[in-house]
């Protein structure tokens, strides 16, 4: 196929977009890439918005850009990154999308990297003192805040909300952890290990409700701004100067509304991550909803760090195969992996751990997490997915190859 004059528009210029760019050259791609962002910056990690950004007092946009923005391979020399003027609609059956800044961008393929936002509570007031963390302006915002004496509140307590409480004690500030559902973490690891790491961050200093919800705020100005305390649904009032919402995420798709896709969560493609409905698209990262044969269950999102650079492996292949008439690569079969560092300790954990039935504790001791613990999740026989704090890299090694040779469902 003679690409000469094609072109492969990229819309995400996170890390999703970055890595597509990378595997369509990999993969052989010599056409024109074009890739778009809304963001003024340039693609970089973002993990360590909750952690190191945090902490560094001294820390402004150019020195977070320096210590995060992503160094670029000689094959993307000739990809062209446009930041600050991200997508706002797109005609999939014209091949066109249109930018916020009313341009359109014609293409022969396109990859979906738009990634998720922070979800906000649908509550009105303290704007001044409320706060979420995904972009680096975010994080420096945050930190102006995160002084000695300061009262936090978290909001949520899956990875980034435990992340910013654990940093914002460490800086010196009083921290109350509204967990929001049935303890940290719970979601991917399940209630014995959650009421772990509870103890864990209380020990620590850090005050955890559970089952515990925001209702409300009450602000201390007429206009609203300055933040008094956080309502919760059980009429407790928690005195609160700033607040932290992490109650998860929503997916970027509105730009693609109109085309016919499933957008119920993120954009739904087939196991090789082409777009359901559309030619010549497909989709990676955490906006991507797929089914994956390694777990034999309904297609899903997954928001870890290592799912667009996995997804992009096999979405590049396959928007080849479409533009070329091939058959497609084979299935996605990306081995979720997460991890996360709270007051020293790096968490891991790999595989489907939320499809498990039971878990088991491998090696250590739940009541002391810091001395290393794994715990294997299972459904009946099969390991599914492992969690590991505190281990040697050649012990999680161990428990990974593990996981990768249990069984495929029939």
């Amino acid at each position: 196929m003679d690409t000469s004059q094609k072109k492969i528009l990229i819309v995400g210029a996170s890390m999703g977009g970055l890595r597509a760019a990378e595997q369509l050259r990999s993969a052989g791609w010599d056409g024109a890439i074009e890739v778009i962002g809304d963001e003024i910056h340039p693609p970089y990690n973002r993990p360590p918005l909750s952690k190191e950004i945090l902490t560094d007092e001294a820390m402004d946009t150019a020195a977070a850009l320096g210590k995060l923005a992503f160094r670029l391979k000689r094959s993307m020399a000739d990809v062209s990154i446009t930041t600050g003027n991200g997508a706002v609609a797109a005609d999939l059956a014209a091949g066109t999308v249109t930018l916020a800044d009313g341009s359109e961008k014609a293409y022969d393929g396109l990859v979906v990297a738009t990634g998720i936002r922070p979800r906000r509570l649908d509550i009105p007031d303290a704007a001044g003192g409320r706060h979420v963390v995904r972009t680096i302006e975010d994080s420096l915002a945050l930190r102006a805040k995160l002084v000695p004496g300061a009262r936090v509140a978290v909001i949520g307590a899956g990875f980034i909300g435990c992340e910013v409480a654990a940093t914002a004690i460490q800086n010196g500030c009083s921290v109350t952890l509204i967990e929001g559902g049935k303890g940290p973490m719970h979601r991917p690891l399940g209630a014995t290990v959650a009421a772990a790491f509870r103890k864990r961050l209380q020990d620590r200093g850090i005050t955890c409700l559970e089952g515990a919800h925001a209702a409300g705020f009450e602000v201390a100005s007429s206009e609203g701004q300055q933040l008094a305390a956080v309502l919760l649904h059980d009429g407790r009032r928690i005195e609160a100067d700033v607040v932290i919402e992490a109650i998860g995420s929503i997916p970027n798709t509105e730009w693609l509304a109109g085309n016919g896709l499933d957008l119920t969560d993120g954009v739904l493609t087939d196991q090789h991550l082409r777009v359901i409905g559309a030619e010549n698209v497909v989709a990676v990262g955490d906006i991507a909803r797929y089914p994956d044969p390694r777990w034999a269950a309904e297609a899903r999102r997954v928001e870890h760090w290592a799912t667009p650079g996995d997804t992009a492996k096999t979405a590049a292949r396959s928007l080849l195969s479409q533009l070329a008439g091939g058959q497609a690569p084979e299935p996605c079969r990306a081995l979720p992996n997460f991890w996360s560092d709270q007051f020293g300790l790096r968490i891991t954990g790999m595989g489907a751990p939320a499809l498990a039935e039971d878990h088991r504790v491998l090696e250590g001791d739940l009541a002391d997490i810091d001395a290393g613990v794994a715990v294997g999740y299972y459904a009946g026989q099969r390991l599914v997915g492992f969690l590991s704090a505190g281990l040697s890299a050649k012990r999680v090694l161990e428990l990974r190859a593990e996981l990768e040779a249990a069984p495929v469902p029939a």
